[in-house]
């Protein structure tokens, strides 16, 4: 049992060479839960070699590390690279589970489709804005945009692929277009991407390493 137990540290990276850069531990990792954003640093943090707070936010707002929902209803830190395919593969099932939530808010698809279009127009050029600011064009669009209303719209048009995190103002996190964030995203068709999450999976989580 004590092999055992070192080897799922030694497989997550708690032990053993750390990173260079927090990036590297998310393109490792696959997906690292961030919807609490301080806490999901620090996860980053004990992975990585002489690591700042200030250099993890470095590579959020630069773009090598973006934060979506994805796998569940819940923000995860993933790669530019990796997002794409891993929200054509996960977010079905997490609109399933959001449909509850769709219904009681009277979000059918043609409104959400009609939201991200909205969205899609304000941030085109490289925008970088605020729920506030999305929520003020929603609102200027007839879309009536607050409170948790606002946050499933965004949830939606994160799971679609059309917005992803975009670097933070000052304490604020921003959304940009993720066609425009990652635009080297890595697509896979769907049965690529499910052998490619679960090799991922397995390879972090029991591959015989020698520590």
């Amino acid at each position: 049992m004590h092999q055992i137990a070192l080897q799922r540290l030694y497989n997550q990276r708690l032990v053993g060479t750390p990173f260079d850069k927090p990036e590297a531990v998310v393109a490792w990792m696959g997906a690292v839960q961030s919807q609490e954003y301080a806490l999901a640093k620090w996860a980053l943090g004990q992975r990585t070699a002489a690591m700042s707070d200030d250099l993890v936010d470095q590579a959020f707002a630069a773009g090598k590390i973006l934060r979506t929902h994805v796998m569940r209803p819940t923000w995860h830190f993933v790669t530019p690279f990796d997002i794409r395919w891993m929200l054509q593969l996960t977010a079905p099932r997490v609109h399933a589970l959001n449909a509850y939530m769709y219904r009681k808010l009277e979000l059918d698809e043609a409104l959400l489709q009609r939201a991200n279009g909205v969205l899609a127009e304000a941030l085109e050029g490289g925008q970088q804005l605020t729920r506030e600011e999305l929520a003020t064009a929603l609102e200027a669009a007839n879309i009536a945009a607050k409170g948790m209303r606002l946050g499933y719209i965004m949830h939606y048009a994160e799971l679609e692929a059309v917005v992803c995190s975009g670097p933070r103002r000052g304490k604020q996190f921003t959304y940009m277009l993720l066609d425009e964030r990652a635009p080297h995203a890595r697509t896979l068709a769907p049965d690529e991407a499910l052998a490619e999450l679960v090799t991922r999976f397995f390879h972090r989580a029991w591959t015989r390493h020698d520590p």
